[in-house]
């Protein structure tokens, strides 16, 4: 019997390719199989970072989720759907590490930092050797490409998703220090109410696609649109941070 292969989990980065980890390059360059998630028609994101950094003859994985938009996570069905979703996707994983081939399981930003890739981890990390590469955050992206500092000192920064009720986002932006909102995109208008209940409208900065082709940096007070592409992210560096 083959010994099992390795499983590396590879944080690729934002979305410039230039900010991937030498290690990370290193790994997809030699990795039999590469798996990846996309959504419903696209490439997928950590797929596209990874154009051209790929052994030849690599075999490809892909995942394709069955919700496509990011919304609360209080549906049973939701659950259920996802819950097989990532046992189906970490069986794949799996027949292959039991085959011998090592599989690199490519994550967009940082894959401990809300990543798919945790959940196939819960799945396989017991069973599996296995290694986490990590890699730039987007939000650290965003904030750099923003020209920003977010934190300074003993200011305290806080992560949220704009999935939370939007009454909640008003109460943890109003209790001061520094705030980046994740899974922006039909949560926009509720992430807009929120900071100006909360009185950090003035300080609030919108970033899309941050460090990727078709970046914009505004003023969360000047974007109109009611929602938000995927790769978005609200901004509320603590105050030593504005200019």
């Amino acid at each position: 019997m083959s010994e099992r292969g390795k499983l590396s989990i590879v944080g690729m980065g934002p979305g410039d390719p230039d900010l991937l980890t030498r290690k990370a390059a290193r790994v997809l360059g030699e990795a039999p199989v590469v798996a990846y998630f996309a959504k419903s028609g696209r490439v997928g994101h950590a797929r596209g970072i990874a154009e051209g950094l790929l052994a030849r003859g690599v075999r490809e994985l892909r995942f394709e989720y069955p919700y496509t938009t990011e919304i609360a996570h209080v549906s049973d069905e939701y659950r259920a759907a996802m819950d097989c979703f990532y046992d189906k996707s970490a069986r794949e994983v799996a027949a292959a590490l039991d085959g011998g081939a090592d599989v690199a399981l490519l994550c967009e930003g940082d894959p401990f930092l809300y990543g798919s890739a945790m959940y196939l981890a819960d799945r396989l990390g017991p069973a599996y050797r296995h290694e986490v590469i990590p890699g730039v955050s987007g939000m650290s992206a965003c904030w750099s490409r923003a020209g920003v500092p977010i934190a300074h000192g003993d200011d305290v920064l806080s992560v949220l998703p704009g999935t939370l009720p939007g009454d909640e986002l008003a109460a943890r932006l109003g209790g001061g220090g520094a705030a980046v909102i994740m899974k922006v995109g039909r949560n926009l208008a509720k992430i807009r109410e929120a900071a100006r209940q909360a009185g950090v409208m003035d300080r609030a900065i919108y970033v899309e696609r941050g460090s990727m082709t078709g970046e914009a940096v505004m003023k969360l007070g000047d974007v109109v649109t009611p929602g938000a592409p995927y790769f978005s992210m609200v901004l509320i560096p603590g105050r030593r941070g504005v200019r």
